[in-house]
């Protein structure tokens, strides 16, 4: 287990569909700890593989319910309901901020670790973050979707209106 370096906007990376995970073995499960290992360190909300230069269809995603991380891998959307429009940030564009409308539910279907099928729902920040990495695997930011970057006070306000709301 290892941290890798984040790439950032501007890498060539960042912009490619990845390719399918078709081997489940050693060198994925690496992959997948230091995604882990490296999502930690960084403090964000979830991690494509293709933000550590890996072109393989794999993320992980922390559950905002349980504060824990799910490992996706061949991830798709196989449903999804209602809206939401909030800030949304990236690892790999460090520093900004942009208002993003995604579904309010999604429901995921992927492989884990070991190649076994599942599925995983989420509302809310999570189902944010389950729509971010998805793209990430399809060569796509978030950056793609805002009219204009927030500013500082701007994102300041509406976090501690979220905090006010709980």
């Amino acid at each position: 287990m290892a941290l890798r370096k984040i790439v950032v906007q501007g890498e060539d990376c960042l912009n490619k569909v990845c390719r399918p995970v078709t081997e489940f073995n050693r060198r994925l499960h690496l992959l997948m700890d230091d995604l882990l290992d490296t999502l930690s360190e960084a403090g964000g909300a979830g991690l494509a593989a293709p933000q550590v230069g890996v072109l393989r269809r794999a993320c992980v995603v922390m559950d905002d319910d349980t504060e824990e991380y799910i490992e996706l891998i061949n991830p798709s959307i196989i449903a999804q309901s209602g809206e939401q429009t909030g800030p949304e940030g990236c690892l790999s564009v460090p520093g900004k901020w942009g208002l993003v409308t995604r579904p309010n539910y999604v429901r995921v279907r992927a492989q884990d670790r070991d190649g076994k099928w599942f599925e995983v729902e989420g509302e809310g920040l999570t189902a944010r973050c389950y729509c971010h990495e998805l793209e990430h695997l399809d060569g796509h930011l978030y950056t793609e979707h805002i009219d204009r970057f927030l500013t500082d006070e701007e994102v300041e306000e509406y976090f501690s209106q979220e905090e006010g709301a709980d």
